[in-house]
């Protein structure tokens, strides 16, 4: 497959990133929902795309923060998977779906307790299953970590990890810094509604940290995560968060082929982030390009008329691994 060759008039990494947000592709699939039941009587949300189609493989995807399968990314690879004939199931973390979860704790980029639980349930609903995961941003982080944690990584045989903050401490500072407080002011607005919506109908307000009225005035990542990530999940604060739930430790653990695919130019971090190779596995291989901003990736020679080069080279990825699937 072709490297990726940046559009000419997306030529920078603010216009690759803001592209797919404010003029990609609307897409209508056709999405079943689902609701699973949690150990600890928590849910999470699913949805589904072709649930009954049989003889494939099956694709977990995991939105990032302030994501879900509305998202323009999930959307896209979701077209992908449809039109390479297999199917796919969004995973929602706790909270991320339409309706609040139940208990006061959310989800965060260390969190792999309900990824792997899924995991397990779909293997036991379908044990021989080809299952495949792609995870986007926290999502990517998510998965990497899994996959160099879990006894059960085996159960996958690959997974494709896309823009993803191989150290946290380094994005929330980066997101605080020049025009990246744009993407920091929506994911705080997006995370504050979330969490609001959630304590005014659904847990009580007590159990929150801070006061609703605090919750307000949070201005940077880092301070959200301070004060609402770290204590909701039993962290000491945002820098154990971070050194805790770092993917950036478990890369050399990973035995499944998987592809990390990462722009320098990604706004949301600093090139700092990247892995070197000794960091990564002998089934680890990383793509990194000079180009293509945060979850972006957008080619093509006519100014309005993108080629989506990330989902091409997903499906590029996960055909060779499973050529007949």
């Amino acid at each position: 497959m072709h490297p990726f060759k940046p559009a000419w008039w997306l030529p920078n990494r603010h216009m690759q990133t803001l592209w797919r947000v404010l003029a990609g592709r609307r897409l209508s699939i056709p999405i079943q929902k689902e609701r699973i039941e949690l150990p600890d009587s928590d849910f999470i949300d699913v949805a589904w795309l072709h649930r009954d189609r049989q003889g494939c493989p099956l694709v977990i995807i995991l939105h990032g923060l302030g994501g879900s399968v509305d998202s323009h990314y999930v959307r896209s690879v979701l077209q992908t998977i449809d039109n390479m004939g297999w199917r796919a199931v969004v995973m929602h973390f706790r909270g991320a779906s339409h309706e609040p979860n139940r208990l006061p704790r959310s989800y965060h980029a260390g969190d792999t307790q309900d990824f792997d639980f899924l995991v397990t349930h779909l293997r036991t609903r379908e044990p021989d299953l080809p299952l495949v995961a792609v995870g986007y941003s926290l999502g990517g982080n998510v998965l990497l970590k899994w996959l160099g944690e879990s006894s059960h990584s085996y159960q996958l045989r690959a997974a494709v990890a896309v823009s993803v903050p191989f150290d946290l401490s380094v994005a929330a500072n980066t997101l605080s810094t020049g025009f990246a407080k744009l993407y920091q002011w929506y994911l705080l607005k997006q995370l504050k509604a979330q969490l609001h919506k959630k304590f005014t109908t659904r847990v009580p307000v007590e159990k929150l940290p801070i006061s609703l009225a605090a919750l307000s005035k949070l201005k940077s990542i880092w301070h959200f995560d301070n004060t609402i990530t770290a204590p909701l999940h039993g962290f000491e604060n945002a820098k154990d968060y971070y050194i805790q739930s770092n993917s950036l430790h478990y890369l050399q653990h990973i035995t499944v082929p998987t592809l990390i695919i990462h722009a320098k130019d990604d706004p949301f971090m600093t090139p700092a982030v990247i892995p070197p190779p000794e960091a990564l596995a002998p089934s680890v291989t990383i793509e990194v390009t000079k180009a293509g901003g945060h979850v972006g990736f957008v080619s093509g020679r006519v100014p309005g008329k993108p080629i989506y080069w990330l989902e091409k080279r997903i499906q590029h990825f996960l055909q060779a691994v499973m050529p007949h699937g």
